[in-house]
């Protein structure tokens, strides 16, 4: 009696035309969204329709998304990181070598250890843990892990855990310093002047790079390819690169209602059984981190915010918010997570398969 109530809900909801769960689907994405941006929450735009798809699909209502949709929203995603790279965060990482190997090496070496624990415990299947667990590159890694024989769903549920907790844990030591990040820094304006040519050019790159590794079958290929293309065209000059915010809010929708359209209810409870246990392990490598830039101040000349900031294991959005709007060294900061993000996209797939087997 008491599955009832629910059955009849769902049965009502999955029985509403597909316009009409269109309609609720956008909106409600729109509306969560702009509040959680609101509320200055890392990664809104993609956690606002990704909740709002969640609801309705265990409410019955999903819809089908395109594949290709999905697919090129992955490929706009992967310009967007690439033009994040400055033309000289290689020649910072190379004059300063020692520091940035340290740094991203201690921070990915504690994430899988994590990781590995979390598989060996049977919390999650497969290599989902694994993947849930790396630091940084929060989108990329849960696309990447349904390649790699991860639940991308429970991937998501871990990954963006992590990334608030970052971001508020970040903020908080930052405040604690005596830094107040200016509100002004996240101010977005989503219809800016832009060139349309330049616009158009970049969504067929985009296109063209993402719906390829599709069909090459390329493992992360739609977000990875035109990453790479991304990063030459963004270092040599030879083309800019043009997403205004409101492509990237759809792009970010997209992928959103793509993950979320896959949760059921048996998922839900199996996230939420594991929430205590991944709130120690995100914890507990914020933690380390923490300690990692303690050695850090200690072994060089790097102020204490900074070497926070730069250790910090995920949420580089806010991370790079409050690094632009207080007094630190933000190339510094912004090089280390790049070069920690480029270490894990590469080095994922192999640290997975190595550490699953590890596990068994």
């Amino acid at each position: 009696m008491a599955d009832q109530p629910l059955g009849l809900g769902a049965g009502r909801l999955s029985a509403q035309p597909v316009w009409l769960r269109w309609l609720c689907l956008v909106v409600g994405s729109f509306l969560l969204a702009m509040a959680l941006e609101w509320l200055h929450l890392p990664a809104a735009l993609l956690l606002g329709p990704m909740a709002v798809a969640v609801l309705l699909a265990v409410g019955g209502a999903s819809v089908t998304t395109p594949r290709a949709g999905f697919v090129v929203a992955q490929g706009v995603v992967g310009l967007m990181i690439s033009t994040g790279l400055p033309p000289t965060v290689f020649g910072e990482i190379v004059e300063q070598w020692p520091i940035f190997v340290a740094g991203v090496l201690s921070t990915a070496i504690a994430a899988a250890s994590l990781g590995w624990l979390m598989a060996r415990a049977r919390i999650f299947p497969g290599t989902t843990a694994i993947w849930g667990s790396s630091p940084g590159a929060a989108s990329v890694m849960t696309l990447m892990s349904e390649t790699y024989g991860g639940d991308m769903r429970l991937v998501a549920f871990m990954q963006y855990i992590r990334v608030v907790c970052c971001a508020l844990t970040a903020t908080v030591v930052a405040r604690l310093m005596g830094v107040a990040p200016d509100n002004a820094v996240l101010e977005i304006v989503w219809f800016p002047d832009v060139s349309w040519p330049a616009v158009l050019a970049t969504i067929a790159i985009a296109a063209a790079f993402s719906l390829l590794a599709a069909r090459l079958r390329i493992p992360g290929g739609p977000m990875l390819l035109p990453l790479a293309v991304g990063m030459i065209l963004n270092l040599s000059g030879l083309m800019p690169i043009v997403l205004p915010p409101w492509l990237l809010a759809m792009s970010y929708a997209v992928i959103g209602w793509g993950i979320g359209m896959r949760f059921t209810p048996d998922v839900i409870a199996h996230a939420a059984s594991t929430l205590p246990r991944v709130l120690l392990s995100v914890l507990s490598l914020i933690a380390i981190c923490g300690v990692f830039a303690v050695i850090l101040v200690a072994l060089t000349d790097i102020d204490p915010l900074s070497a926070y900031l730069a250790t910090s294991p995920g949420g580089a959005d806010s991370v790079a918010i409050i690094a632009a709007s207080t007094k630190v060294d933000v190339p510094f900061v912004m090089t280390m997570q790049i070069a920690r993000f480029l270490f894990v996209v590469i080095t994922g797939p192999a640290t997975a398969r190595l550490l699953s087997r590890a596990a068994r």
